[in-house]
């Protein structure tokens, strides 16, 4: 049910948003509104307020909205009412009405990213765990434990900074240099060549591929809670026992515990432990459980966690007013400039079509942010909101970006386009949108039977 929603707010905000900036410029260029709708299809529920010459409407199908305005081409239109018809506007005003809906979702985006910034945006402290053998960050010298400070100069405040910073600048290539922080306190000064990165490592996990990955405090191999029933409670674990050996294997991390369980589904382990000032040995055969198309061992046992520890690796990024409006507006900018090029290269088959979601993936991910908290929730409005913008501005008939080429065309050849053109058009954009959302389909469910 949050997760449902969480999509059904989302959709509604950022659809009720981009037909707002269509239905204002339309009502500032003087063009008549017929009727502002909130989904497509059958209209369940509509009225006028007051006086007011616009039909209000919820329709079947919620996945998207329109503004109806009076146009001869959809009917006809009463002579005295003529001066008010979208189509007897002059082409600079129809462009304008077109754009305002998708700009209308960067200022949405503009103006969330400023809410979040100024409240302050969650995150982890940019430190650098162990660094990944024959990468370009060893050739870099990158150490482990080490902050990150900036990047060509521009700060960074957290991981997921860090990761965004990095993915932007992996999509033009070349060296950047980076100033880190070692544990003594030392700076020092780096450059990473991220040309080695294919564009088909962006696929992925990018930053594995440039050896880098998020510091974790030490987990100890000590047993915290038991799932009542299971495997590791019914050999005898409790809690606060610590695993010393496993298989005659020395184990001095959970993830060791974690390794060796995974890897004997079905085959029974013996384990060293100390418990107190006594040390005993029990025999566990983890369960095997099928995960992602693999059978893996587990045992039903969490670690206990020196929760301090971890604790020091959160940070909050949070800005005054003024400098929370310009890190919003470059945070917008940043993501439609990173959106296109991931676009542009999907066209040209660098960069896999999977990575092309749909309203299901939309959906789990507006629930799973909406559980994390209304920061990260917003975060995932603007992120969207930024996303349908684009995606509008695409030179795809059907879309707004598709309704500008014409009106360009328009401009150049001084007449508008024919009819015939535009029937091409609208066949040759409702082809692509059913192909992009049949792919887009296909990814999401295939991420929920694959994982």
């Amino acid at each position: 049910m949050t997760t449902l929603l969480a999509f059904a707010v989302a959709i509604a905000v950022l659809v009720v948003f981009h037909e707002l900036g269509h239905y204002w410029i339309a009502r500032l260029c003087d063009v008549k509104v017929l009727r502002f709708s909130v989904g497509f299809g059958k209209v369940l529920y509509a009225r006028h307020f007051g006086r007011g010459e616009t039909e209000w409407a919820l329709s079947a199908i919620p996945l998207g909205g329109y503004v109806r305005m009076l146009d001869e081409r959809e009917g006809e239109v009463k002579p005295q009412e003529l001066p008010r018809a979208f189509n007897r506007k002059p082409v600079w005003q129809r462009m304008a009405i077109v754009v305002a809906g998708p700009v209308a979702n960067l200022l949405l985006a503009i103006v969330l990213y400023w809410a979040l910034f100024m409240h302050g945006v969650p995150g982890l402290k940019p430190v650098l765990g162990p660094i990944l053998p024959d990468t370009p960050a060893i050739e870099a010298q990158l150490q482990p434990q080490e902050t990150i400070v900036s990047i060509n100069g521009q700060a960074i405040p957290s991981w997921q900074e860090l990761r965004w910073t990095l993915l932007n600048l992996a999509l033009q290539g070349g060296d950047i240099n980076v100033e880190g922080r070692l544990a003594d306190g030392r700076s020092r000064q780096h450059v990473l060549d991220l040309s080695r990165l294919a564009p088909s490592d962006l696929d992925g996990d990018f930053m594995r591929k440039l050896g880098l990955q998020l510091y974790q405090p030490l987990v100890r191999p000590v047993i915290g809670k038991l799932s009542d029933g299971d495997v590791a409670q019914r050999a005898g674990l409790q809690a606060g026992d610590v695993v010393k050996r496993i298989d005659g294997r020395d184990i001095a991390r959970w993830e060791e515990l974690v390794d060796a369980v995974r890897a004997h589904a079905g085959q029974p382990l013996q384990f060293d432990v100390q418990r107190g000032d006594s040390r005993l040995q029990l025999t566990l055969t983890p369960k095997m459980v099928s995960e992602n198309g693999k059978q893996v061992g587990k045992i039903g046992a969490a670690p206990h966690i020196e929760q301090q520890e971890f604790d020091a690796m959160l940070t909050e990024v949070r800005y005054a007013p003024f400098a929370a409006l310009g890190q919003a507006m470059r945070k917008t900018w940043e993501t439609s400039v990173v959106s296109l090029e991931m676009m542009g290269k999907m066209v040209t088959g660098q960069v896999s079509l999977k990575n092309l979601s749909g309203p299901i993936t939309i959906a789990d991910y507006a629930g799973q942010s909406a559980q994390l908290g209304l920061g990260a929730y917003l975060g995932f409005l603007a992120l969207i909101s930024i996303s349908l913008g684009v995606l509008n501005l695409m030179p795809i008939p059907l879309l707004d970006g598709g309704h500008l080429l014409y009106y360009t065309a328009e401009l150049v050849k001084g007449s508008p386009v024919s009819e015939r053109a535009w029937e091409v058009g609208q066949n040759i954009g409702i082809a692509l949108l059913v192909t992009l959302m049949a792919f887009a389909l296909y990814n999401d469910i295939s991420r929920l039977i694959l994982g």
